[in-house]
């Protein structure tokens, strides 16, 4: 089973080796590499080209934001499946995406997920936030559960299938698609119970905390997809305070 890999960047030269080094060491074999770059202007193509044996596709070119370049490489993948790590994020491990592989081959699943934990930005061995999703069971998401996406694995078919990521979404298009993909049309997800990302926290990848506008979104995401808005959900930004408090949780790390 091939696997691709898609990084998104845009002026990412302090954190994308990370991410590079923490892909392009991972034991599975059949797996590709496509970066898509908004035109950076801080030396992000230096390190690129510094890695450029090791990456099947380099696309530098204005977009429309991070799910606009998403969208770009799982257009751009030939892998089976289809994983999206970010330029400030990196692989917890080396083994990643070779049990990626096993999860969705031996459970029979369309897609995987596993843990995230946020690290400090320039201290990436301290943890100041932990993400453990536990197994998948759909009335999850009335409850304002989601996996961590950069966690989230899924066939290249149920892509096609199903569509890419909503550019009306600019702060949630992520989950929308998890949404769209495992509550309304039913793809079968396996848990990985390990962590398997680790992200900067407060990296340019991603908006803050939570906001009005994130909640908004949310919403949309439920009624774009003919589906009742579960009034539960507002309790979405309270479930996150797990994620700072909990320190006693089996990470492999």
């Amino acid at each position: 089973m091939r696997v691709s890999i898609i990084t998104p960047v845009y002026n990412g030269a302090k954190t994308l080796e990370d991410c590079l080094q923490s892909i392009h060491s991972q034991t599975h074999p059949h797996r590709d590499h496509i970066i898509i770059d908004g035109c950076s202007t801080d030396g992000t193509l230096d390190v690129i080209k510094k890695y450029e044996n090791k990456i099947t596709k380099v696309i530098s070119e204005p977009d429309h934001g991070i799910y606009d370049a998403m969208n770009k490489g799982i257009k751009q993948a030939t892998g089976d499946v289809i994983g999206i790590l970010n330029s400030d994020d990196f692989y917890a491990d080396e083994v990643v995406i070779e049990e990626v592989v096993r999860a969705i081959t031996e459970n029979k699943v369309d897609s995987c997920y596993g843990d995230l934990v946020y690290v400090n930005i320039d201290d990436t061995a301290r943890i100041v936030r932990q993400w453990k999703s536990g197994e998948y069971k759909k009335e999850k998401f009335k409850k304002g559960w989601m996996p961590p996406h950069p966690t989230f694995f899924c066939k290249k078919s149920t892509y096609e299938k199903y569509g890419l990521l909503d550019l009306n979404f600019p702060l949630a298009a992520d989950y929308e698609l998890m949404l769209r993909f495992l509550y309304k049309h039913g793809v079968s997800a396996a848990y990985i119970p390990k962590v398997m990302v680790k992200m900067r926290a407060g990296g340019t990848s991603r908006p803050g905390f939570y906001t009005i506008r994130a909640i908004i979104e949310n919403y949309r995401a439920w009624k774009v997809n003919g589906l009742h808005y579960p009034i539960t959900i507002l309790l979405k930004p309270f479930s996150k305070i797990n994620q700072f408090i909990k320190k006693d949780l089996p990470f492999n790390l």
